[in-house]
């Protein structure tokens, strides 16, 4: 996964806002009492229940915060003010990949958990073991909040490129090409299909670029350009 992605989970405000109203209404006095004493109580229930689940949320939000921060360590003798630190890398990696594990299996499915799987998804692709990262991104891309389900199907047809899977990363992106989503447009995932195809299928990735370079849209347009270049550079080096 690209350093800027990892960068924007960091900058993400994850809010969770819970309005609920209890109201009953009797015309009898009697049935008043009564309905109001189970209102009551169904209050309590819901109060309670909002509560744990804000309890939760906040458990959720402090893992997080935690292996941010640990990613963010730095190799030294003592925290600093800003920094946790660790004794040596082995130390951080060690740290860092047990507090991304847990916070995908404790918290499956919600934002934090879908954060941490994207990160072990990364740091397995890193390293070169694409099935494992491929696993870990189908799953994310099933179970997440739309924005990391979306952020982790991009990821996997990266994946699957690296894979020599081209067949698969197309289809993901044709999808996005096809139907495009307020979070990826039409271009946005042409381009996106542009640099995975780079190296392998020049001649295409050049035919979806090159429209691309007039785009209104400076990013498009300036990455499209980007696209071109490289693999001119690498056409011609041929």
């Amino acid at each position: 996964m690209k350093r800027q992605t990892r960068k924007q989970l960091k900058t993400d405000k994850f809010a969770q806002e819970v309005n609920e109203t209890v109201s009953f209404l009797s015309e009898h006095r009697a049935e008043s009492i009564r309905y109001g004493v189970i209102a009551l109580a169904v209050a309590v229930l819901i109060g309670g229940y909002f509560l744990y689940n804000r309890h939760q949320a906040t458990v959720r939000e402090a893992a997080l915060t935690e292996a941010l921060r640990i990613d963010d360590a730095i190799i030294g003798p003592a925290d600093t003010a800003t920094n946790k630190a660790f004794p040596n890398q082995q130390a951080k990696d060690k740290a860092r990949a047990k507090a991304f594990s847990d916070l995908y299996t404790k918290y499956h499915g919600t934002t934090e958990g879908s954060v941490g799987g994207i990160y072990m998804a990364a740091d397995f692709a890193d390293k070169g073991d694409y099935a494992k990262a491929e696993t870990i991104y189908k799953d994310v891309a099933d179970s997440a909040p739309k924005v990391y389900a979306t952020q982790a199907e991009l990821a996997l047809a990266e994946v699957y490129a690296a894979e020599g899977k081209t067949a698969e990363a197309k289809k993901i992106l044709q999808g996005y090409i096809d139907h495009p989503t307020e979070l990826v447009s039409s271009d946005a995932a042409r381009l996106y299909l542009a640099n995975i195809l780079s190296s392998s299928d020049p001649k295409e990735a050049l035919s979806l670029a090159q429209p691309l370079t007039t785009s209104s849209h400076v990013y498009i347009s300036k990455e499209a350009l980007n696209v071109t270049s490289r693999v001119g550079m690498s056409s011609s080096g041929k």
